[in-house]
């Protein structure tokens, strides 16, 4: 079993967190981590699990306009320089039969505040018709640039584990089906 991380980035908050994810991953699958510019939009026949994450940029997923005003925010350069993870949704093939998805995103710790990448991103790999193994998940920063909250990428890392079992979970149920069917 193949697991591909696609992550968007503006200041390595997402792109920390999709490593830890991964991290939690590797116990159940091999793990690749690629930031959206360099992500296939044909998914190999291998992959059997596309995690996507991207920060949450005016509500939801970022567009042209707020990755530009991200690149106000800071002296530095910026992780993700290209696309974001909406663009690459609306380029990606529609997935072959089986292959489980999931979303997260960073977003702002406040109370109440709304918005997120990773429920955008879910309703649009749902429609794609990717199998949703999990609800969207957000891990929070202190502030726009960052950094994660503490405990965050431990958060991250025991979500991929969770993620991770219970998609070889479901991967080993079907497995049998397919064998028990086999066999009539």
């Amino acid at each position: 079993m193949r697991a591909l991380v696609v992550y968007e980035s503006m200041f390595g908050n997402t792109k920390a967190v999709a490593h830890a994810i991964a991290k939690g991953l590797e116990t159940w699958a091999v793990v690749d981590v690629v930031e959206v510019n360099a992500a296939p939009t044909v998914l190999g026949e291998d992959v059997s699990l596309l995690v996507v994450g991207g920060p949450t940029h005016a509500f939801g997923l970022s567009r042209e306009s707020t990755r530009r005003d991200a690149a106000t925010k800071t002296a530095g350069s910026l992780v993700s320089t290209g696309e974001g993870i909406r663009e690459w949704l609306s380029r990606i093939a529609h997935p072959t039969a089986g292959i489980a998805a999931a979303a997260f995103d960073t977003k702002i710790n406040k109370p109440r505040l709304p918005g997120s990448a990773a429920k955008a991103a879910h309703k649009r790999m749902r429609w794609l018709r990717f199998q949703m193994a999990a609800p969207p998940e957000s891990f929070f920063v202190t502030d726009t640039a960052g950094p994660l909250v503490d405990g965050e990428l431990d958060r991250a890392r025991s979500w991929g584990e969770r993620l991770g079992a219970a998609w070889a979970s479901r991967n080993n149920a079907a497995s049998k089906a397919r064998q028990g069917g086999d066999r009539s």
